[in-house]
């Protein structure tokens, strides 16, 4: 029993360094790691929104949504007058989020990679990046395209979960943003899940 405990611990963390090395979307069929009580009490949809100081009439683009767990409270928070962009890469994860949505006006989801669909330059007032940076083959890359789609002035918020496979420190999040060409603005949370947000310089 020792040792068939020692292995699979032993093969958890030979998993989890694959995956750091090779990172890959979270799979429809783990979506339930991303909505769970674990996960809406160190880091609800509304304390994320919270965080990233979202108020009504924003516009915003939530990178990598998933089944549009916080994709779907912005478009509420921002109401009639904001609007709310969903980019994931996985259709399947993109038909929960569209089934959520449903009676929204003000929100859309988009299927593609940030680095290559194309987002109109200057048009979004803040970009949510929630548990998945990790997951990003090209980091840099994509903090480049959410600096493009940002408007001068406008935030990033970036939210890591301990827990999380491919979870990156706080310090590893504020190299990539200000290496992005974001400024640092603030942080928020706890060692469980914490927030960086940036500013794009104006």
């Amino acid at each position: 029993m020792k040792r068939l405990l020692t292995a699979a611990v032993l093969a958890g963390v030979a998993g989890v360094l694959w995956l750091r090395r090779n990172p890959v979307p979270c799979p429809v069929w783990l979506a339930f790691v991303l909505e769970n009580p674990y996960v809406e009490r160190v880091a609800g949809g509304a304390a994320l929104l919270d965080r990233a100081g979202v108020r009504t009439g924003m516009r915003v683009l939530d990178v990598g949504c998933g089944t549009g767990r916080v994709t779907v409270p912005a478009a509420r928070r921002v109401g009639p007058a904001g609007e709310v962009v969903g980019l994931d890469l996985q259709p399947e994860m993109l038909r929960r989020a569209r089934r959520k949505a449903r009676g929204l006006s003000n929100v859309r989801f988009v299927a593609g990679d940030v680095v290559e669909t194309p987002l109109e330059e200057g048009y979004f007032d803040l970009a949510l990046v929630v548990g998945v940076l990790g997951e990003l083959r090209d980091r840099e890359g994509a903090l480049r395209a959410v600096h493009r789609a940002l408007r001068p002035g406008g935030l990033l918020s970036i939210t890591e979960v301990f827990g999380d496979p491919d979870y990156r420190g706080r310090r590893a999040v504020r190299e990539l943003g200000e290496s992005a060409g974001f400024r640092y603005a603030g942080e928020a949370g706890s060692f469980l899940s914490f927030t960086v947000n940036f500013k794009k310089p104006i």
